[in-house]
């Protein structure tokens, strides 16, 4: 019989005992801190272990033996029956492609010259878990689990100590203004009278994935769950990010006034649940004392629904999810998408598409410029506390990336080892691919240490506990192409110099000897002796496509624009193929001096990376509604004959154009999927008349446009 264990963020979660085809387990109870008796693997105790992890243990089982057949030559590659693929990495590990929550399976060579498996690693987006045979834990990252948290068992399984959690009762938090806040309360028994909380709010249900956060219960720590504002079981309107701030204030409050409470709280959770943290922070709380924010959401203009000035449709899926009471996730997932985008007016939407009104999206569409109504929800602008120690987590590919950008701006200037980042080539989801759409981010794309460096941060910040983490490094970013990890002291890298690149005419093919031309345009280092400008026509009624799945409610992912590029409303520059490997790590400003003639239009930038066989694969991108040139709280429209300028600010990298490579800049006003299509009229996204734009991009001498960017030295 063989024992395998499974570990959730360090803690041991079930024994499983494998003989004879047949798979029992010994559970943990997390209210006793005991293993129930052995039992077969049956589908609910499997569900459990989803939950967590969002793997099967029982699909692990079942394809096991054929996974270790194919393994014993070692393959480069090998696909077993299902259709599920896995690729050699190192000689070590056997990592699964093209399949987000991944199982990358752990081998040794046996001294008969065979392989056997005896673990799998399954990352997400803050947490780690691992199914191990026993006795093998010190090949893992459990090893570094067990030196931060001393073994608390006899047969040194638990890095410990590990107390058992016990629900105290759901209470409503009484807000300044008379709401009331529901709130699940768990603490860890045995830990103390007072201690330190960790509050999650959330707008998806203070039940949903609750089981994930007793990690921080089994730590020592209460943990307080809350549903927010108009959500669940709370009441008041719901108006997403219009609360936070002071109902985040108040729920601080509420905590450090209870019994059990020492005073102290952190917060963890990524997106809105991110995005909560920093409104908290924002009000200058005394009791919060650390963050764990995870691609977490910014504010209106800079981030979504307004991003640029522009209204972002691809908000729409997670919008319709949360149209309701309670959370219908099964609203986001349409055949009817392109429909939908194109009802008119925008109010009309949510009658139209789900048959019903949505309140807060009507307010939205009420608020057209950057007013007192979204200034309310912008944590940064509103920030007047101190600096909170931030653990800061997202990915290049992140559509709420542009609020971690707003993070890193806030907290640039505060002291060294007051926060920390670590950013990957990960989407939305976080830590969980190898491949987004199609392409390998590498090797080592994946974390797992997060959840280790989370709970450090906690216990350093909160119990006072020394174990270094706040002397490691300032950021760990992940450079594609190279398709490894890095440090930095700064964001960007203090490594990086900022330089530029001019749009310039036709670009010479050396390699030909002629004239032809490579794309349309051409980047150059030098700004160009010739002034000039490029021009193209922006219909509305046949937008460009910006490639997403509306249903996946992901928007950055790295996709292949090469056929897009072809159309006639888009503009491309484009460098000579590199002769040598170059990178850029931060983000990029795209300074455009521009006509049109119609007093509104967008710019859409894609910066891509261009391969040897001409594939263009966008790596960050950037929006701008022009009339808000000047800032968002009032337009600014166009006069016919007028050359403006207007800056873009993409989302971040950092990737290595490696020889034969060029960098892409591509610019055109359209971008179906993400943002609804500007008029190019004074009525902007929302008009039912739409009209054709001739649009000019100048370049040369006074009118020079080009990219900035921080180029590692």
């Amino acid at each position: 019989m063989t024992q395998w264990n499974f570990y959730f963020s360090g803690i041991l979660y079930g024994k499983f005992y494998e003989e004879a085809g047949t798979v029992l387990l010994e559970a943990l109870d997390v209210e006793t801190g005991c293993f129930l008796p052995r039992k077969p693997l049956e589908k609910t105790e499997d569900s459990f272990f989803q939950e967590l992890c969002s793997r099967s243990m029982a699909d692990f089982f079942r394809i096991k033996e054929e996974l270790e057949g194919q393994i014993q030559n070692e393959p480069k590659r090998i696909k077993i029956s299902s259709g599920r693929e896995f690729s050699n990495r190192r000689g070590e590990a056997y990592i699964e492609r093209n399949r987000k929550f991944p199982l990358d399976l752990l081998y040794e060579r046996e001294e008969d010259g065979g392989c056997r498996i005896y673990g799998a690693a399954m990352a997400g987006r803050d947490t780690m878990a691992l199914i191990v045979r026993k006795g093998m834990e010190d090949r893992t990252i459990l090893k570094e689990w067990k030196l931060a948290y001393p073994c608390a068992d006899r047969e040194k399984l638990q890095p410990g100590p590990v107390y058992p959690v016990h629900f105290l009762g759901t209470f409503m938090v009484p807000t300044r203004d008379g709401e009331r806040l529901a709130a699940d309360v768990y603490l860890p028994k045995g830990a103390g009278e007072r201690i330190p909380a960790v509050l999650v709010r959330t707008p998806y249900g203070k039940r949903t994935g609750a089981a994930a956060y007793f990690r921080f219960v089994q730590r020592g720590y209460a943990v307080v769950i809350q549903d927010v504002r108009g959500r669940e079981d709370s009441t008041g309107e719901w108006q997403p990010m219009y609360w936070e701030v002071e109902d985040g204030d108040d729920t601080l409050n509420w905590i450090a006034a209870q019994e059990w409470s020492d005073g102290q709280a952190a917060m963890t959770g990524g997106s809105y649940l991110g995005y909560v943290q920093w409104a908290a922070a924002a009000s200058g709380n005394p009791h919060l004392k650390a963050m764990l924010s995870q691609v977490c959401a910014g504010s209106a203009f800079h981030d979504m629904p307004r991003r640029g000035g522009c209204l972002t449709s691809g908000a729409l899926a997670w919008a319709f999810s949360v149209s309701q009471q309670r959370r219908t996730p099964e609203l986001m997932e349409r055949k009817d998408w392109d429909d939908v985008l194109d009802i008119r007016p925008l109010a009309a939407i949510p009658e139209k598409a789900l048959g019903y009104p949505v309140p807060f999206i009507t307010k939205w569409l009420e608020h057209k410029d950057l007013d007192d109504f979204w200034r309310r929800s912008s944590w940064k602008d509103r920030y007047a506390g101190g600096p909170v120690p931030a653990f800061i987590m997202s990915g290049w590919f992140d559509d709420n990336g542009m609020g971690t950008t707003e993070a890193l701006d806030l907290v640039k200037d505060w002291p060294k080892g007051s926060w920390k980042a670590v950013l990957g080539p990960w989407k939305h989801s976080g830590n969980a691919d190898h491949d987004l759409h199609g392409h390998f981010m590498g090797e080592d794309a994946l974390r797992y240490d997060i959840d280790l460096l989370a709970l450090k941060w906690l216990d350093h910040f909160l119990k006072g506990v020394e174990n270094g983490i706040e002397r490691t490094p300032t950021v760990e970013y992940y450079t594609l192409g190279e398709n490894r990890w890095k440090s930095a002291a700064q964001w960007p890298p203090e490594s990086t110099e900022i330089s530029r690149l001019y749009l310039d005419g036709t670009q010479e093919n050396e390699a030909a000897g002629t004239k032809e031309a490579c794309g349309k345009g051409r980047l150059s280092l030098e700004d160009p002796e010739q002034t000039g400008k490029d021009t193209y026509v922006y219909d509305p009624d046949h937008p460009s496509t910006h490639l997403i799945d509306m249903s996946e409610n992901e928007m950055e992912i790295p996709e292949d624009y090469t056929e897009e590029e072809k159309r006639e409303d888009v503009l491309s520059y484009t460098t000579p193929p590199a002769k040598r490997p170059w990178t850029i790590t931060g983000d990029v400003r795209v300074h455009l001096y521009f006509s049109c003639d119609h007093p509104d239009t967008d710019f859409v930038v894609r910066i891509t990376d261009v391969d040897e066989k001409g594939r263009s694969v966008k790596l960050a991108d950037g929006v701008l509604d022009v009339k808000y040139r000047d800032g968002f709280e009032k337009p600014s429209y166009m006069e016919p004959g007028g050359i403006y300028k207007a800056v873009v600010r993409t989302t971040k990298i950092s990737n290595t154009f490696l020889p034969g490579h060029s960098l892409r800049l591509t610019i055109t006003s359209s971008a179906k999927n993400f943002i609804f299509p500007n008029s190019n009229t004074t009525g902007g996204y929302d008009s039912e008349t739409r009209e054709k734009a001739v649009i000019s991009v100048h370049r040369g001498k006074e009118n020079a446009s080009f990219l900035e960017f921080p180029k590692e030295a």
